[in-house]
């Protein structure tokens, strides 16, 4: 009989033991639902407030960008009219053509007299008639006010017989020099809006948002629904962009509560307006809100049986709980058994133990972290792009342009242009052989030209179906050839040679690049091999870091051997397994 008493003693507590956690954990979980609720809800409609501004700073910057750049080609065809003999100079002619050849968006540059006369075009075209060019607002404006640089609203281009382009004039009143002084005329420089255009349509706000440009006046420079508004079938309300530069305000129509989000380009008093809709909003309120409700569901029934289960549960020995504190402050933090016995000591086991089991992973957690770091840091390192290269090809790429050598230039641009491509590879990592050897001869090719064929380099693959195939971190051989010109090749009075070999040795790959330059004391040599060395030129990916990240990725059997003798050249060795396109997602 007392045996049955206390048997319902024990069931009545764990009773009232588990139905008091089961209402405080209830109450507690309606608590902070209803707080993530409102947080959550908050969040969302801030969100989507800062997400809108963030993608018309996007726009307004892309198009501040673009019209910089349209600003800069014409003071550029300006620069080139002054220094100019006279409009008729071959060499004038070459240069603006040169321009709008390069400028696929430059329709035609064209210079006018103030009475309307054409003096020159590129490309070459007839004047049509009857255009009334006179009174036409960018030829007004720069009449009106000579200094600045006018732009005008996109309008067909009717000057010119032809193609009937929608483009965005810019004008202004530039002074040519004749026999008898300085003669005022117009220039005129028609790009192509379909630029302008494609810079707007790529932004979306949502499923029904939309993003349109008017001018100072509220006159539409750009909006998706242009042709409808045109026709009188749509209406876009300016009244609140008219009076505001910058924010965002909600709009309130009989059929709808719209977000308008104003931004503003400075250099022409552009408005950039996106229109979001509220209910779209508020529909990622209720997903929201459905979200938390069987959130707490599954989480209140969830801690109903653990409680359960840990109100029935009977409390481990102390003993059996102090060796286990005892191993731990021995420095021993594998798992062990859990110690069953007393409810109370129990729960004060479970409790160390999750101590024990938060330290562990704290400890784990601290290497992944500090391995992830090295990792990033890597691949910073390996995402430069040295400034100093960039700057010396652009100058050598204005220089050839200067002397005429147009083959030189395209050949220098595409080599750049495919060096990037390969550089940036879309965010990986890991690329094929085939890429980085395609990389390092677009990079030899820039570096020829900027040197004026002061070295002959050559690359040779052995076995190239197997070779060419297999992965290798990006950026490997750029340093090691970079370090072998700057250091190596520049300084010599005769022609350097670089070689690149490639080939598939006991199942591993080697990457050799070997040149005749001045080579390395012995000392140089060790301190580079132990990492010490530090170069002051370069592209900031040293061939320490080359090693680590070989070493890193591939493991400590792999990386780079250097042999070098002064007056005799280098030989730098990479090293890394021959791994195929199916295995780049284990690394």
């Amino acid at each position: 009989m007392k045996r049955l008493i206390a048997v319902i003693k024990v069931k009545g507590i764990q009773f009232i033991i588990t139905t008091s956690f089961t209402l405080v954990t209830v109450l507690v979980m309606l608590f902070v639902g209803v707080m993530l609720y409102g947080k959550f809800a908050q969040t969302a409609e801030q969100n989507a407030y800062l997400h809108t501004q963030q993608i018309l700073e996007q726009v307004k910057y892309n198009l501040d960008s673009y019209l910089n750049g349209m600003t800069q080609i014409f003071e550029l065809v300006d620069d080139k009219i002054r220094r100019s003999k006279g409009l008729t100079a071959d060499k004038l002619s070459e240069q603006l053509e040169t321009i709008v050849e390069t400028r696929k968006d430059i329709v035609s540059i064209a210079v006018f007299t103030r009475d309307g006369t054409l003096l020159a075009t590129t490309p070459s075209k007839v004047l049509r008639r009857n255009t009334r060019l006179t009174e036409q607002s960018w030829f007004q404006k720069a009449i009106e006010d000579p200094t600045n640089l006018s732009f005008s609203l996109p309008h067909i281009q009717n000057l010119f017989k032809g193609e009937y382009t929608w483009v965005v004039s810019m004008s202004r009143e530039i002074l040519l020099h004749g026999p008898d002084g300085e003669i005022p005329a117009v220039l005129l420089v028609d790009v192509n809006f379909k630029e302008i255009d494609d810079l707007c349509q790529r932004v979306g706000l949502g499923k029904k948002g939309y993003v349109y440009i008017i001018d100072l006046v509220g006159n539409i420079v750009y909006h998706p629904q242009q042709q409808l508004i045109y026709a009188g079938l749509k209406n876009e309300n300016r009244s609140l962009p008219l009076k505001h530069s910058y924010g965002s305000y909600v709009e309130e129509t009989q059929d709808e509560t719209r977000l308008i989000t104003i931004k503003t380009i400075d250099q022409l008093g552009w408005k950039i307006i996106g229109v979001s809709y509220m209910d779209e909003i508020v529909t990622t309120k209720n997903e929201i809100s459905r979200f938390i409700f069987w959130l707490l569901i599954f989480v209140i029934v969830i801690v109903l049986f653990v409680l359960h289960y840990l109100s029935a549960k009977i409390s481990r020995p102390i003993k059996l709980l102090e060796r286990s504190m005892e191993k731990v402050k021995q420095g021993d933090f594998s798992e062990s058994e859990p110690i069953r016995g007393s409810h109370e000591v129990e729960q004060l086991s479970l409790r160390f133990h999750l101590m024990v089991a938060k330290v562990r992973e704290l400890m784990h957690q601290i290497i992944r972290e500090q391995e992830a770091k090295r990792k990033s840091e890597l691949e910073v390192l390996q995402a430069q792009i040295n400034p100093h290269f960039l700057y010396n090809t652009l100058n050598s790429v204005v220089r050839m342009v200067g002397n005429g050598k147009n083959e030189d230039v395209i050949t220098t641009i595409t080599s750049l242009s495919k060096l990037f491509r390969i550089s940036l590879s879309r965010g990986k990592n890991i690329i094929t052989v085939r890429e980085e050897l395609e990389h390092v001869h677009h990079y030899l090719i820039i570096q020829k030209m900027r040197y004026k064929q002061k070295f002959e380099y050559e690359i040779v693959v052995e076995d190239e179906d197997e070779v060419l195939n297999c992965l290798t971190l990006k950026l490997l051989l750029q340093p090691i050839v970079e370090n072998a010109i700057y250091h190596g090749i520049e300084h010599l009075a005769d022609p350097g040679r670089i070689r690149i070999f490639a080939a598939l040795i006991d199942g591993k790959v080697l990457l050799q690049v070997s040149d005749n330059g001045l080579g390395m004391s012995p000392d140089v040599l060790e301190q580079v091999k132990a990492g010490f060395y530090k170069s002051e030129e370069g592209s900031g990916v040293g061939i320490q870091n080359v090693q680590e990240r070989i070493r890193l990725t591939f493991g400590e059997e792999y990386g780079l051997e250097i042999a070098s003798e002064q007056e005799e050249g280098t030989v730098v060795r990479v090293w890394i397994p021959c791994q195929v396109a199916e295995e780049r997602d284990r690394l």
